[in-house]
This record gives structure tokens, sequence and C-alpha cells, in this order.
């Protein structure tokens, strides 16, 4: 009985197989888990979770003083000399290659020219702020899986240099046509293209003491081909009202109940007294009504009394606050400082029309659009540009402006040296505000002979500390 009603499965079996052929679409064949062609958008989507990490950061957040600790100061004394890269490998920069080198992207979630562009210019920014943080990265040797497990280190030039190509192979490698599955901008690949040029433009401001012709080409090329026009064009990662995506800032207050981040001292102590009308965005009133910042630096010991001091502010802490990675008034503070440098045409006059116009976007982007004190503030003498003193002046309000981007706001203040009023921690045993990050410790052992060509090559400084310089770091 088992024989016959073995067989008569086996017929059943035999007879589904050959009506499902002759019958049934052939789409129910298709192994869901193994698609024939690759979704680009979905692995640029992937890579895009990664952004706002790069400003929302207990680190970088203290190297140019935004934010003061009311308690465990470790950070803002700069105890943490070395920080891991290895997840923007593993991440974003492998999902991106991904697209970049696949033959097989799927063209129904958009032309696969603006996929690839779309992968090659968050590859140039996420190495772009890798290689400011730590210098010398593996890069050409970079992203090859199993085949290289020991990358050399390219020099930080080398890796400037390879940017601009990429960038600039995005820029060419737009057309006409969005693409699907895009956090930040919805898919429009106008805006990518602004995005890419703009972050080539500030990309080539870095080299404003180490290779000033070479900036001067770069920057110019990217005006040429366009960039941000508006701050509805801003690179702003958009948080949700859910757990999986909020805002870190929500998670550290809120969730977890820890006010341990206050504006810091130097912050409201430069913009108070300029009744800088972003101050009320940046900071709550502490309890007696005031805008108090924080000393920098306290010791590990030092109990603070937190309602004396201004926290960060509340609407920067939502769950679903977003956050602000590259923006239209930091290209036009770029602009100002080009004329300035005569980089671009209109020399001093087009250094204030760009510096002001700065302000006002800034202003706009922090303030929802509310510029009814902008001329008096533009009209304050300690504001108001003037060419004896425009570096300065540039260089502090582009400070204000990149308020929380702690990385691209210390970047800037170990380019330029504004503002000149940082001073290190009183409390941190002499350590100075760092120049750098130091690399895994994993890599002295993972990578030892390339770590070690790497760390001597240091143009100041051959120690893999927080004091030696990358390459466009020049004293």
């Amino acid at each position: 009985m088992k024989n016959i009603y073995k067989s008569l499965c086996i017929g059943l079996i035999a007879m589904v197989a050959l009506a499902g052929c002759s019958k049934f679409d052939d789409a129910i064949n298709t192994d869901p888990n193994n698609p024939t062609k690759a979704s680009g958008t979905q692995l640029i989507a992937n890579a895009e979770l990664s952004l706002p990490g790069l400003s929302s950061s207990p680190y970088g957040v203290h190297y140019p003083q935004y934010l003061s600790n009311t308690s465990f100061t470790d950070n803002s004394r700069y105890v943490t000399t070395n920080f891991n890269f290895y997840g923007f490998y593993t991440g974003p920069l492998n999902n991106l290659e991904t697209v970049i080198t696949n033959t097989a992207l799927d063209a129904s979630e958009g032309p696969i020219a603006n996929q690839v562009a779309v992968a090659k210019v968050l590859k140039a920014y996420f190495f772009w702020h890798m290689t400011d943080r730590w210098g010398p990265l593996p890069y050409t040797e970079a992203l090859k899986g199993s085949s290289n497990f020991t990358p050399k280190y390219d020099s930080q030039q080398v890796i400037y240099d390879n940017l601009f190509k990429l960038l600039d192979e995005a820029n060419a490698g737009f057309v006409a046509g969005n693409i699907k599955n895009d956090i930040v901008y919805g898919g429009d690949v106008t805006k990518w293209k602004k995005l890419g040029n703009t972050i080539h433009q500030l990309m080539a401001l870095r080299l404003s003491k180490v290779d000033v012709n070479k900036g001067n080409v770069e920057f110019n090329k990217a005006v040429a081909n366009g960039l941000m026009s508006a701050n509805t064009d801003n690179l702003s990662y958009p948080h949700l009202a859910e757990q999986n995506n909020e805002n870190y800032w929500y998670n550290s207050f809120t969730r977890l109940g820890r006010n341990w981040f206050a504006v810091s001292k130097p912050l409201v102590d430069y913009m108070l007294p300029l009744n800088d009308p972003r101050l009320a965005v940046y900071a709550n009133k502490n309890a007696a009504g005031n805008y108090v910042g924080l000393d920098y630096g306290l010791p590990g010991s030092v109990t603070v009394v937190i309602n004396n001091y201004s926290l960060l502010g509340s609407n920067l802490r939502l769950q679903n606050s977003p956050v602000a990675l590259v923006t239209y008034a930091q290209s036009l503070f770029a602009m100002a400082e080009a004329a300035k440098m005569g980089w671009i045409t209109g020399g001093e006059t087009a250094a204030k029309a760009n510096y002001d116009k700065a302000i006002e976007f800034s202003i706009r982007q922090w303030n929802n659009n509310d510029i009814s004190s902008l001329s008096a503030y533009l009209a304050n003498p300690a504001v108001a540009y003037d060419a004896a003193n425009g570096y300065q002046k540039i260089g502090n309000q582009r400070w204000v402006h990149l308020f929380l981007h702690g990385y691209e706001g210390w970047a800037e203040w170990r380019r330029t040296g504004f503002p000149n009023f940082l001073a290190p921690a009183p409390n941190n045993n002499g350590i100075l505000i760092p120049r750098r990050e130091g690399y895994p410790t994993q890599e002295r052992s993972n990578n030892a002979s390339n770590y070690a060509a790497a760390v001597a090559s240091f143009p100041y400084g051959g120690v893999d500390d927080l004091n030696a310089r990358v390459w466009w770091d020049k004293p």
C-alpha cells in the first residue's frame, strides 16, 4: 500500500508540474531571494543610513567645542586616542562599491547611470570625511574583498586626487531620470548633481594652504559644474518618529534620560552678545531663564548643577529632528573665502556679498526661515564684514553655522585657525586640541607593515596620536 500511495503521489506531483509549466506564469518559478538584477538603489539607501553618524557623534562635537559634558567628561578632555574605521569599509562603502562595479543593476529603479553617479558622490563624501579624520587610509587597494585583506594606505593627497576624479565622473555621468528608494533627496538627481559639485568645492577649499593652484582649479571646476542654490538643496538626513530611525540626541536625552550635553561656554559667550537669532535654536535657557554655556573640558570628578546651564536645544533633539550635513550656506561661506583669496572674481565686494548671503541662509536654515532680525544682526560691528578682518569674520560665522556637525567644524578650525579663541580644555593634562584621530588599534596587528608605513609618512609628526597633522593641515 505504501508503494501505491507513493506512486500516486509521484504521479500527482508530475501532473501539477506539467500543468505549472504550461498554464501558469513563469514568475512563480522565480526565486525572490536570488534575483537576476541587483537593486542598486536599495544598496544606496542602506549606505545612506550611515550618514547621520558623520555628524551626530559624542566625540566630533567636542573638538570644535560646540557642546560641553555635564558628566563623564572624558570626550571633551580627549582621553580616547584611537577610533575604528572598519565599519565604514564593511558597511556603506562596501554597498556603494557594489553599485559602482556591478554590471547587472536593475534599470526599473531608475537609470543605471544615475544609480552609479549617486553611489560615486556618496563614496566620495564618506572617504572625504574619513581621510580628514585619520589622514592616510586604504583607498586604491581597499574594498577588494577576500582578494586583499591587507591593503596599503594611500597618502591623503592621493586620496583627494582620486576623489576629485570620482566626483568628475559622477558629474559627467548623470542623465535625465530620477531613482527609487532614495532616503535623502527622494530620488531627485538634479539635487545629487549639485551635492556632488558642492562637495567638490568644499574639498578644493581644504587645499588653501597646501596646494593653492590645485585648490583654485578644482574649486572653479565645481562652480562651473553647478553648486547648491537654495536651502532645499541641502544634504539633510531626515530622521523619523520611530525608534529604528530616530535622532541620536533624542536617544541620548529622552530615551536614555541623560542630560549629559550642554551648549559650551565658548559658543554661548560668542553668540549671546551678538543677539544671534540661532542661539535660541541651539540652546535652551537655564532654570533662571538665561543662556549660560558650560565650561569646556571639566575634570571627570566634577558635579554640575544642570539647571544652571543651557542644554542642547529641544528642537534639535526631537525623535525626528533632521541632521544637516552639506548646506547651501556652507557653500556660500566657501565662495566668500574664495573671493577674498582671488580664486573667483569680485574681490572684497564678492566676499562681502557671499558672506552676508551665507549668514542669511544659515539663519533661514536654523530659524525656520525667520530672518526678521537679519538686518540688525548684519549691522552689528562684530558681525559686519570688513576686509581687514575678512578671514576671521568668515571663519567665526562658518563655525557658528556648522553647529553640531562637529567633524566638519573641527576640520575648518584646523585649516583656518578660526575661531581663534578656542583653547585646550583646562583639565586635560595639557593635551592640545586634537589635529587628527588615531587609527584602530587592531591595524597594528591586522595590517602591521602598511599601518607602520602610513604612520611614518605623516608630514608633521610620525606618531599615531591626536597631535599629528593631516596633509592639508599646514602649520
